[in-house]
């Protein structure tokens, strides 16, 4: 087995489930897309090699995501635990993939490091940016088969 990059990481707390109201649950009412709610569906993404979500390690927080629903725009930035780690741009394309899949086409999804937190924050950002590079990567049996299981939550 490989050896773990990050062997301890700081665990944090998860935040409490979002209160939903009555006219959230009117399917009648359209209401726009915020960063709470973008926030709700990446925050389970599964760390690539802790048994610990993006969100108990602090690699996604609402504070770092952007959303302009009339733009149709969502910008997604993670902090890496470390700043070398080589789990940077599976951890975007899991981010991506999992927002991909959940939202309506309308929207541009960038998913980028945060900035100053990794140590090849610009070329992980440059590739996360290329659709063509994304979709190759997509095609890979492998890698899609490993972002698949970093997606996917479990049932309650």
């Amino acid at each position: 087995m490989a050896e773990l990059e990050n062997i301890n990481p700081n665990v944090y707390m998860k935040c409490d489930d979002r209160k939903y109201t009555e006219d959230e649950e009117n399917d009648d009412i359209v209401d726009p897309f915020d960063e709470r709610e973008i926030f709700d569906l990446i925050r389970n993404i599964n760390d690539p090699e802790h048994p610990l979500t993006l969100e108990e390690l602090h690699v996604l927080e609402q504070s770092l995501i952007k959303v302009d629903d009339e733009k149709n725009s969502i910008k997604v930035l993670f902090t890496p635990t470390i700043p070398h780690c080589s789990m940077a741009t599976l951890i975007g394309l899991s981010i991506r993939v999992k927002l991909l899949r959940a939202l309506p086409p309308r929207f541009k999804v960038s998913v980028e490091i945060n900035p100053g937190t990794h140590v090849s924050e610009n070329a992980v950002n440059k590739q996360l940016a290329d659709k063509e590079r994304v979709a190759a990567a997509l095609e890979n049996s492998h890698l899609i088969a490993v972002i698949n299981q970093c997606i996917d939550v479990p049932i309650q």
